[in-house]
């Protein structure tokens, strides 16, 4: 079937800079552009983006009224004055008990800890299991009931850490983050601006570890 466009009054974009980083800045060119579709002056546009690098800038004004309203909460592409970050430099052999000892500090909290891949992610969880830390995993190659219930765990605070790779915690919406740990380095400033941005929100305070 096809899905008509022509009585659509708002369109919003949440998470553009992610979308752009996945390569989804084409089908949402095609929807926008689709037949039917309601011009910028017709329709009410609400964009929302972590960061604003050029290809951002470059959409928002195919997409936006030409009056279009930038509205910035802090510093664009910063990190929120909420958040304490803290930077160790450590050897690479000593950095898991590194995390085990940082975790210790924050007893009764939720750790969100961030590595490159997939399988990075089975073993740190494995580890801090072997340490007698309650963990758990989200990456690209659970089935997503496990997501699901690995989710579900660490929200209700059963399971008070979470390891994931960046690509699985996009678009993610967990509460009462208390310390965000970047136990692989991303590779960009954008990517850990998203990553820490997990933690300090709505005017709480929290912690950044890298």
């Amino acid at each position: 079937g096809e899905v008509s466009l022509k009585n659509l009054k708002y369109l919003v974009l949440d998470e553009a800079d992610r979308m752009l980083d996945m390569g989804f800045i084409g089908d949402i060119r095609k929807i926008i552009y689709s037949v039917g579709m309601p011009d910028a002056i017709r329709r009410k546009c609400y964009m929302f983006s972590a960061t604003f690098p050029v290809e951002i800038q470059k959409l928002a004004r195919d997409i936006l009224a030409p009056d279009y309203y930038f509205l910035t909460v802090g510093i664009v592409g910063g990190a929120a004055d909420s958040i304490k970050q803290e930077i160790f430099s450590i050897y690479p052999q000593d950095k898991r008990d590194k995390l085990v000892e940082i975790l210790e500090q924050y007893p009764n909290s939720k750790a969100l800890i961030f590595v490159e891949t997939k399988r990075g992610a089975d073993f740190l969880t494995t580890f801090l299991c072997q340490k007698n830390v309650k963990a758990t995993s989200i990456h690209g190659d659970r089935f997503q009931e496990q997501r699901e219930e690995a989710l579900r765990s660490f929200k209700t605070g059963y399971t008070p850490v979470l390891v994931a790779t960046s690509v699985a915690a996009r678009g993610l919406d967990i509460h009462g983050v208390d310390v965000v740990v970047n136990f692989d380095l991303p590779a960009d400033i954008d990517e850990y601006v998203h990553r820490i941005g997990r933690t300090g929100r709505l005017g709480n305070k929290g912690s950044s570890i890298s």
